[in-house]
């Protein structure tokens, strides 16, 4: 998380249901060498204090983590590059504004006959958004088929503990020299969802 406060969210409602939303991200624990690192769907509880997730049972994490194990996952949203010369004042650096959050605690291996309700809640959240689609079930499988896919993976929820979040919108900067780096970003595409991250950079949410 940056270390300036001028960009750290105290805000945790919006940060849920930013990372809710999102239901995708990077999911890390300590290894014995160097940390290992998953990326992975998940389900966030709508007050944000559990996500359910699944790994493939070949994946070293999911090898590693047979109960518990200090965990955290990191969301990430839009991000862009930001060229001095956009904010119209002299003496600036380049930079890079991006949103994340991190959802730091405790990752717990799930008893196996967990998994398949998992698994119907997790495509049912993203299912929802393709209305007027039928939602896939997995009930839509045959029953062998998805005994082969249930065997190859295992379910996990990670208890959270903290929310760290920052929302890097060029807030230190004059709101003309805000703006002007709004529109250079999103003339520029430098980054990824770059038009999303210039609207929040020219209404930036309250922090």
């Amino acid at each position: 998380m940056h270390p300036n406060p001028i960009y750290r969210s105290t805000d945790h409602a919006k940060d849920i249901a930013f990372a809710r939303s999102r239901g995708f991200g990077v999911l890390s624990v300590n290894g014995a060498e160097v940390p290992l690192v998953s990326h992975v769907p998940f389900v966030l509880s709508e007050d944000g204090s559990q996500a359910e997730l699944h790994l493939v049972r070949s994946n070293p994490m999911a090898r590693q983590v047979s109960g518990t194990a200090p965990a955290r996952l990191a969301v990430t949203g839009s991000d862009g590059y930001v060229s001095p010369d956009w904010y119209g004042i002299e003496h600036q650096v380049p930079t890079w504004n991006y949103v994340a959050v991190h959802l730091t605690g405790t990752l717990e291996r799930l008893p196996d006959d967990a998994l398949l309700p998992m698994l119907d809640r997790l495509s049912d959240f993203f299912e929802a958004r393709l209305a007027p689609k039928p939602v896939w079930k997995t009930a839509k499988m045959p029953a062998e088929a998805l005994e082969r896919m249930l065997r190859m993976i295992v379910p996990y929820r990670l208890t959270i503990g903290a929310i760290d979040a920052t929302w890097k919108l060029s807030q230190n900067k004059p709101d003309a020299a805000r703006l002007g780096a709004a529109d250079g970003l999103d003339a520029a595409g430098i980054g990824a969802e770059t038009a999303v991250l210039a609207a929040l950079m020219r209404n930036p949410p309250a922090l």
